[in-house]
């Protein structure tokens, strides 16, 4: 096995091998995840575990497989772009409702930094940790470049927002059941807001206005956390 990583090496086809292997098992989990919609099959949770299954059986180090698959994550930036499309398809809703979703934005925002400072605090985490944990509500691009900004860990700040974005697409139709959020608008502001990317996918099964306003919402708290980076700092630091 080592005579054959030298091997890959040497001529360069790491890159190739680890991006490759990635999208691999993000296509193969998403089959699956239709097949079989349970959470455990789900993209976010099925291509990290093989991917990590596979990274030990080749002892492969983090860093090396990082390397060979950066080009991925510069990736991030254009698919949230992406979402300007359906929010241009709904440019009248946003213009009847965006005094209310500013607000919310707001209000959430304030409230996911907050709890997630607040935990790590009562979990008596060090202070690099619990500036990674802060960004968690919101979607990976901009989340890690907040974390750069106040001091986090970027890598870390990804793991901790894809265990938000599960847990909340996970739990969000249940939360449903309980609340009486009755409109698209709330019912997407709920998924955008605790799930971000994750929760944007939820909310477009369940209607497409509900996942053009969660993808607005996700993008609206990713531009207001990062312009509010050396706000967020000097308070908490």
């Amino acid at each position: 096995m080592d005579s054959f990583i030298s091997y890959l090496v040497a001529h360069g086809w790491v890159t190739l091998l680890w991006s490759v292997a990635t999208i691999a098992f993000y296509l193969l989990s998403k089959r699956l995840y239709r097949r079989w919609p349970h959470v455990w099959f789900s993209p976010l949770i099925a291509a990290p575990l093989l991917l990590i299954a596979a990274v030990l059986l080749m002892r492969t180090s983090y860093a090396e497989y990082n390397s060979a698959t950066h080009w991925l994550v510069m990736l991030l930036g254009p698919a949230t772009v992406a979402f300007a499309v359906p929010i241009y398809e709904q440019r009248a809703t946003v213009r009847q409702y965006w005094p209310v979703l500013v607000f919310g934005v707001l209000v959430g925002s304030s409230a996911a930094i907050l709890s997630a400072w607040g935990l790590a605090h009562l979990l008596s985490l060090d202070e690099t940790l619990s500036l990674s944990l802060i960004p968690r509500s919101v979607t990976s691009p901009f989340a890690m470049a907040l974390s750069e900004n106040i001091g986090g860990i970027p890598n870390l700040t990804a793991l901790f927002v894809v265990i938000t974005g599960v847990i909340g697409a996970a739990l969000g139709e249940t939360i449903l059941r309980f609340l009486p959020l009755r409109s698209a608008l709330s019912r997407g502001a709920l998924f955008g807001m605790g799930a971000h990317g994750a929760g944007v996918a939820k909310a477009q099964q369940i209607g497409a206005q509900e996942g053009t306003i969660a993808g607005l919402v996700m993008v609206m708290v990713g531009l207001v956390n990062v312009f509010a980076a050396p706000l967020i700092r000097w308070i908490l630091l």
